[in-house]
């Protein structure tokens, strides 16, 4: 018999992955924000893009086929489109710190930071969504530290389960996890903004996620629509969960892209419905390569959905009620009482 998981037993954080800092700003006055995770020394990278609706900059240059090797950074944004100006902030700040791809010639270093967003224009007032100035700020924060869960940077504007309209919705926000295997941690940064449930990974049973009538409650957005209530006008892209993946193993390209691939397994154990048509659900994979040892791919992807799983239900479990004026109130995970 399964065990429920238990989302607030100590979780570890993506900075326990050696060469991994991440940095968070937050903007208050909507609520809105970003993350970003560094490597300074450079890193392998992949993304798999798996959500109909994706808002993302620079994810070509991860394909395998493609000739740059490593990134500096990956930005993750509220914002929607507008979100994306952010990484301009992320590579200026990490050009003045000497971050970056050496272009010869006594040229500059250039900082290469792909990029994704989700779209939380409905919380708050849409006109404040972050800029080049916040993704500067969320770099000049950096550190090997614990990043903030819940209602912080990226997952600032959250919210979950809007499947039966935002009235019945909960806050997301994001969370982080990590796990270490063979002497190699894999690591996960994940901001959730999914149209579905966020789920037990052991169970299956919601979290957060579409409340019922009374708000009192959880619906069970699979099951609501499997008994065939139709589900609300989605706009497309309105959704979406986000995140990094990060190791210390050595990966090749299309080792780090097929880690990106199987850490959306994770989301799929945590989300449901998850890769809908008004998702642009995406993952990132970095790979800093200090590790020594290395436990294999197979032993790596089971490690990604894991840490992916885990952080994904730690941005809902972290995340704190959220009441604008004028508007419905957005009710945490640790408001209502989630089934066992």
């Amino acid at each position: 018999m399964q065990t429920p998981f238990d989302p607030g037993a100590p979780a570890g954080a993506i900075t326990d992955v050696p060469g991994i800092e991440v940095g968070q700003f937050t903007d208050t006055r909507r609520p809105t924000g970003c993350s970003v995770v560094i490597a300074r020394a450079g890193a392998v990278a992949g993304v798999d893009v798996r959500g109909a609706a994706p808002g993302t900059r620079e994810t070509d240059l991860l394909a395998p086929s493609n000739l740059v090797n490593e990134v500096h950074a990956v930005l993750l944004a509220g914002g929607s489109a507008f979100g994306l100006d952010a990484a301009s902030g992320a590579v200026r700040w990490l050009e003045e710190q000497g971050i970056g791809l050496d272009l010869g010639m006594g040229l500059a270093r250039l900082p290469l930071v792909p990029a994704a967003v989700l779209f939380d224009l409905p919380v708050g007032d849409a006109r404040i969504r972050p800029d080049a100035a916040a993704g500067y700020a969320a770099c000049a924060n950096a550190s090997r530290a614990a990043p903030a869960e819940g209602n912080a940077g990226a997952g600032a504007g959250a919210v979950v389960g809007k499947m039966f309209g935002l009235q019945h919705a909960m806050k997301g926000g994001i969370g982080t996890a990590s796990l270490c295997v063979a002497g190699v941690t894999v690591g996960a940064l994940v901001a959730c903004n999914a149209v579905g449930d966020v789920v037990d990974p052991e169970t299956g049973l919601p979290l957060a996620g579409a409340r019922s009538e009374d708000g009192r409650s959880l619906r069970d957005t699979r099951r609501a629509l499997l008994r065939g209530e139709p589900p609300h006008p989605l706009l497309a892209g309105s959704n979406t969960t986000i995140g990094v993946i990060a190791t210390d193993a050595r990966l090749t390209k299309v080792q780090a892209q097929r880690l990106a691939m199987a850490g959306h397994d994770g989301l799929a154990r945590s989300i449901n419905p998850v890769h809908t048509m008004s998702d642009g659900d995406t993952l990132f994979a970095m790979a800093t390569g200090l590790a020594a040892q290395h436990p294999g791919m197979m032993v790596l992807a089971t490690m990604a959905a894991e840490a992916v799983a885990r952080a994904t239900v730690r941005a809902v479990w972290m995340a704190r009620s959220l009441q604008l004026p004028g508007a419905a109130p957005l009710p945490a995970c640790c408001d209502l009482q989630a089934p066992a």
